[in-house]
């Protein structure tokens, strides 16, 4: 199978640079944020937004995990890396590599809705744009048009790169 890079370790390095400062100009007035990554690779995701927002933003930054099962979410219990209500009337920003069907995030934002935050925010590395569920992100790295058959392939790791398979 073919594959084409579509963003490379420097382009990548650059949205999430852009993505960090929006995040930041969104929350400006908050003293802490809740920074939530979709595991695994909306975890790696959320540590480089982190990393960034450490640098210059003033809020005090709460980096966690949430794991779901993405294909049947309903079949296994949602488990967080914190206290759950911990987050209530706070901002969270959830945040995962790829937004395809929206299904990951739906059920991942239902899940932290119930905690009732002050606002939630949604992260992606890439948008497909392929929704099933009523979904979007607030913030986006690259939005992509591509045919259901093909495949995103994000790789996080030495040389950080988007594939289009």
């Amino acid at each position: 199978m073919k594959k084409s890079l579509i963003l490379n370790h420097k382009q990548i390095s650059r949205k999430i640079k852009r993505i960090a400062l929006q995040v930041q100009e969104n929350n400006f007035e908050e003293p802490e944020i809740y920074m939530i990554g979709v595991m695994p690779k909306g975890k790696v995701l959320a540590e480089r937004l982190f990393a960034e927002l450490e640098k210059n933003c003033t809020a005090k930054i709460h980096l966690q995990t949430l794991t779901l099962d993405k294909d049947a979410p309903l079949q296994k219990e949602i488990t967080c890396s914190f206290p759950v209500g911990d987050i209530k009337n706070k901002p969270v920003v959830l945040v995962d590599d790829v937004l395809n069907t929206g299904k990951t995030l739906v059920y991942a934002a239902g899940f932290l809705l119930q905690s009732e935050p002050k606002t939630l925010q949604t992260v992606t590395l890439v948008d497909r744009r392929h929704r099933k569920f009523p979904v979007r992100a607030d913030f986006v790295g690259l939005t992509l048009a591509t045919t259901l058959q093909e495949h995103i392939e994000v790789a996080f790791g030495k040389e950080d790169a988007v594939w289009l398979k």
